[in-house]
């Protein structure tokens, strides 16, 4: 990366960066529901819906065929918005962002988007429980690209105010990273509870179910150290979102109980204790949709979010790390100048050792 002082000559690029994380988000959630309510092969053919063009499907249909085919639908028909999105920014970046990685990033953003939908694509054509599995791990993945191009398309990243030490720099951008990292593993972990293969062996959903507990309490820890760390450079780029990202962690925590709960009833310990008494399992019930998806689409937030975290540490441990060298001239020149005001006269300090 290089220094970027100069102003953009449009904000189209970062307006759009943003709309396409605006719109990424809720079709994490769609998508999320499909799984969830099992609409995944509601339609059989792609890219066609019934025979029909994608956008074509008379309405009637999409409305008036139960709920899995509208979902399904509805989650093809975001996608492709996303996608049109997705092209358009990559267009802006390449008009009016002279930054080459920068333009590199939208193209990759482009292959993304049309990777996940052809493994979409596929996974309909040949109804495989595993690219579906893979799907599900790579929306967050676009979903977090799409947030770092709107990071460094914001004006926060050219001015990079308050630069970091670059001690706490380098420790912050480890930790940062290796956080996000942890978040991802989790998804990753979600994902296989949600798509056990059928020749999975006997016990193995109660191992994924283990290290995805254990992963969560690791992240929980990691996730707090670093809002503490962060807190401690008292700068608001980098400690505010920290701080949501402990909220939003809290919260997920409390959905993934929830969820395990609407799938499969309270723990027996609590059940013992009178807590759920009389509750019963509804399978495919709205609560059941409602809980597991949200927990599904905030595991996508966290990674993102904590992505941001780690972009913004790096940038501003980056810039404190190359500052220019006439800017660090000047501040050694004051340095010097200073001592040598508060240091006493020669001729004075001869006669004090005279006398």
């Amino acid at each position: 990366m290089s220094s970027f002082s100069s102003s953009p000559t449009s904000h189209w690029p970062r307006r759009l960066a943003v709309l396409l994380v605006c719109a990424t988000f809720p079709l994490i959630w769609v998508g999320g529901l499909v799984t969830t309510t099992d609409a995944g092969m509601a339609v059989s053919d792609w890219p066609t819906t019934r025979g029909y063009n994608m956008f074509l499907l008379p309405i009637g249909e999409w409305l008036g065929s139960g709920w899995k085919l509208f979902i399904e639908h509805s989650h093809r028909l975001f996608g492709a918005l996303v996608g049109m999105i997705t092209l358009l920014l990559a267009a802006a970046i390449w008009r009016w962002d002279g930054r080459r990685w920068m333009r590199y990033l939208a193209l990759v953003a482009v292959a993304a988007v049309i990777f996940q939908g052809v493994l979409g694509g596929l996974r309909v054509i040949e109804d495989e429980r595993l690219l579906a599995m893979v799907h599900g791990c790579f929306g967050p993945l676009f979903f977090t690209l799409a947030a770092a191009i709107a990071a460094a398309a914001s004006p926060w990243w050219r001015s990079a105010p308050g630069a970091l030490r670059l001690a706490d720099g380098r420790a912050l951008t480890i930790l940062a990273w290796l956080t996000a990292a942890i978040a991802y593993a989790q998804l990753v972990l979600g994902a296989q509870i949600r798509h056990v293969p059928l020749s999975a062996a006997l016990g193995w959903f109660d191992v994924v179910v283990f290290f995805h507990v254990l992963n969560a309490g690791v992240l929980l820890a990691h996730v707090v150290w670093l809002w503490r760390r962060c807190r401690r450079t008292k700068l608001a780029l980098v400690s505010a979102p920290s701080a949501w990202l402990v909220a939003i962690l809290a919260g997920q925590i409390a959905l993934g109980g929830a969820t395990w709960v609407v799938h499969f009833g309270w723990p027996q310990f609590l059940q013992d204790r009178g807590l759920g008494a009389g509750y019963v399992v509804q399978a495919q019930s709205a609560v059941q949709a409602a809980v597991t998806t949200a927990h599904v689409a905030l595991g996508s937030l966290i990674l993102a979010l904590s992505v941001l975290v780690a972009l913004r540490v790096s940038r501003l441990a980056w810039v404190a790390s190359n500052e220019p060298a006439s800017q660090k001239a000047t501040e050694d020149s004051r340095t010097t100048a200073r001592r040598v005001a508060a240091a006493p006269a020669a001729p004075v300090r001869a006669m004090e050792l005279a006398t």
